[in-house]
């Protein structure tokens, strides 16, 4: 269940997802939290700036939890970001041990967007993190703050 404390969360990583809009990217931002409720690393994507297909947020938080944390904190931490991670980070999620991961919008509702929109599917199928990272616990999405994320991409895609 998303409580209070998550959607505030969830609110920083669309944030962050604005940014990375605003700053010539496509808009996912994600947040990694301690078990404490500390932010520990938030990031956005930066693909338009390094031209590397692979800077999703949620892959840098990875990175970042296994250079920088114990697997006891890894797999108590919870990441929140504004899309439903993809099949790279949902394994880079897992290969670290992370814990729980809550997002506002879904994979599902991503791809449903993106034809809405007549935007060509990214080169990787969209699959829920389960089905590549079936013992990650999911929260998501949220309908409030979905519906933010939907209205970045149309900003970026509309």
């Amino acid at each position: 269940m998303i409580n209070d404390t998550d959607r505030t969360h969830l609110a920083r990583a669309v944030e962050l997802a604005e940014q990375a809009l605003i700053s010539g990217d496509e808009p996912f931002g994600s947040v990694l939290v301690s078990e404490h409720g500390q932010v520990m690393f938030e990031d956005h994507n930066h693909i338009a700036s390094s031209g590397d297909n692979t800077q999703h947020p949620e892959f840098s938080i990875a990175r970042w939890a296994a250079a920088n944390m114990t697997p006891d904190e890894r797999a108590r931490a919870v990441v929140y970001t504004s899309g439903e991670h993809c099949p790279m980070c949902a394994a880079a999620h897992a290969w670290v041990g992370l814990g729980r991961v809550v997002y506002a919008s879904s994979s599902e509702q991503l791809s449903a967007w993106l034809g809405e929109l007549g935007v060509p599917l990214p080169p990787v199928k969209t699959l829920p993190i389960n089905a590549v990272a079936p013992a990650v616990p999911v929260e998501g999405p949220d309908q409030e703050l979905a519906e933010k994320v939907r209205a970045l991409h149309v900003r970026l895609h509309g």
